[in-house]
């Protein structure tokens, strides 16, 4: 998988999140190491949610993983807190902030 199939995967994929109860700004930088190696943001300001391939510099946290692993948290199969125990996601930053992935995640599965 190319860097380009896997950000517009995921990239759908975070576009689900329903971020209507967040009223603070999150802003978080995903480092993706191995196949389809790169680096974007995801990034939830004044009710909307924002994926962009960029190096984001005013980030709360930031989070290192594989494509692989990034795939299983978005989809719900890999808890991102369970990931970090297993040393598959290593997160820098703001920690409070970065929990707030996980409801992220959460939310676009009650949809």
């Amino acid at each position: 998988m190319t860097y380009a199939e896997f950000f517009a995967e995921v990239k759908g994929q975070f576009l689900d999140a329903d971020i209507s109860d967040v009223t603070e700004h999150l802003a978080y930088q995903f480092n993706i190491t191995g196949e389809a190696e790169g680096i974007f943001y995801v990034e939830a300001k004044e009710g909307k949610l924002y994926v962009e391939p960029y190096e984001y510099y005013d980030r709360d946290a930031m989070f290192t993983c594989t494509a692989e692993t990034l795939m299983k948290i978005a989809e719900g199969k890999l808890d991102p807190i369970l990931a970090v125990t297993l040393q598959k996601l290593k997160v820098e930053g703001n920690i409070e902030k970065a929990l707030k992935l996980k409801s992220l995640i959460d939310s676009k599965r009650k949809k």
